[in-house]
């Protein structure tokens, strides 16, 4: 947000000194074209992000026609300063964000532009200082842009591997559980035959212990599955949240001082939510001891109210202890969050210390 601020108020700026140097140079009748053609050209960039490659080629047609009229109307030259800038805004969003192709086309449309400015412009001593100028802001666009597109890759590379990783840890989880309870059921009846030759009168014990044992897995792995589906009957995969009290007993025998805050009474939470808090401590506090090693204390908040569940992590290690902390740490639990219609906001406090926030609304959003 204030990149763009800051790109308006170059922008505008532009517009102004466009505006001025046209108008004393050539009159005042003659700066309103190059200012309008500027500023429809801006627009589009602006709007890219909706309107998408018709944007683009939309604001390469302002910017060739405009240098075509302004020729043959013997107005100031174009691309001026704020078609110019608006210009490149475009290129680089273009090469940034469309597929490859149509982002070519569209840096190859940009180049047209500066290359036919040279060819219509009039002859003057500062036309070749211009044309570079001209070049160099789409060259500097382009460079950008594809800057940002390969940053923009590698996040999403990353992204995915932890996905991966997520999932593969869902499916260890899920194949220790089936294991453990169908060994277990494999070993049960193995003995439920030696029995049935042996002691027919306690074969109904040995297949009452048969079915307890797969009860019990079921119930397992409904916990398990119930972190990879939303189902208004799955168990919770997860601890209830006053199963938070283990989980900060555990941190605090090898962590710093851990304050916890729960709600009053027995939160009605769905299990999905009450799975996706716990998570998010779980994450938050393995992360501390990662990242913030001299952390003196973390405070866990948990609030409820009549439309979501927030849960809020803080500890208080130095910031230069937090400066290595990638963006990625928690992509699974953003997810999750996401996944229930929840934010999750993750950044350093102000003065020392980190802060997890994740919201997560009561009522869960319908799959459709």
């Amino acid at each position: 947000m204030a990149v763009r601020v800051g790109a308006g108020v170059g922008f505008a700026v532009a517009l102004v000194l466009q505006a001025v140097a046209v108008a004393t140079s050539w009159g005042g009748r003659y700066w309103w074209f190059g200012c309008a053609a500027g500023l429809v050209v801006w627009v589009l960039a602006e709007f890219r992000g909706r309107i998408g490659a018709g944007a683009a080629w939309a604001g390469l047609a302002v910017a060739a026609g405009a240098t075509v009229v302004a020729r043959a109307a013997e107005l100031p030259s174009e691309p001026g300063p704020a078609t110019l800038l608006g210009l490149s805004v475009l290129v680089g969003a273009s090469v940034r964000r469309l597929p490859a192709r149509t982002a070519s086309a569209v840096a190859g449309g940009g180049a047209a532009v500066v290359v036919a400015t040279a060819f219509l412009a009039p002859a003057a001593p500062g036309l070749p200082g211009v044309t570079v100028l001209n070049g160099l802001g789409w060259f500097t666009a382009v460079a950008v842009g594809l800057g940002l597109r390969l940053v923009d890759a590698r996040q999403q590379a990353v992204a995915e591997r932890v996905r991966h990783e997520e999932r593969a840890e869902l499916a260890r989880e899920l194949h220790d559980v089936v294991a453990h309870h169908v060994t277990g059921i494999v070993l049960q009846a193995q003995a439920a035959r030696v029995v049935r030759r042996r002691c027919p009168e306690r074969l109904e014990e040995s297949l009452a212990g048969i079915e307890a044992a797969g009860t019990s897995a079921m119930d397992a792995m409904r916990r398990v599955v119930g972190l990879l589906r939303d189902t208004d009957d799955a168990v919770s995969a997860s601890p209830a949240p006053e199963r938070l009290d283990d989980l900060v007993r555990r941190f605090d025998a090898h962590g710093p001082a851990v304050r916890l805050h729960l709600p009053d009474g027995e939160p009605a939470w769905p299990p999905e939510v009450g799975s996706t808090v716990y998570r998010v401590v779980q994450e938050s506090l393995t992360n501390v001891v990662r990242h913030a090693p001299h952390a003196g204390s973390v405070t866990i908040s948990v609030t409820q109210d009549e439309r979501a569940v927030t849960v809020e992590v803080l500890d208080d290690g130095r910031p230069a202890r937090h400066t290595t902390r990638a963006g990625f740490g928690l992509v699974g639990m953003g997810e999750r969050v996401e996944a229930l219609g929840g934010r999750l906001d993750v950044g350093p406090r102000s003065g020392a210390g980190w802060r997890v926030r994740a919201t997560l609304p009561v009522r869960l959003p319908e799959v459709r």
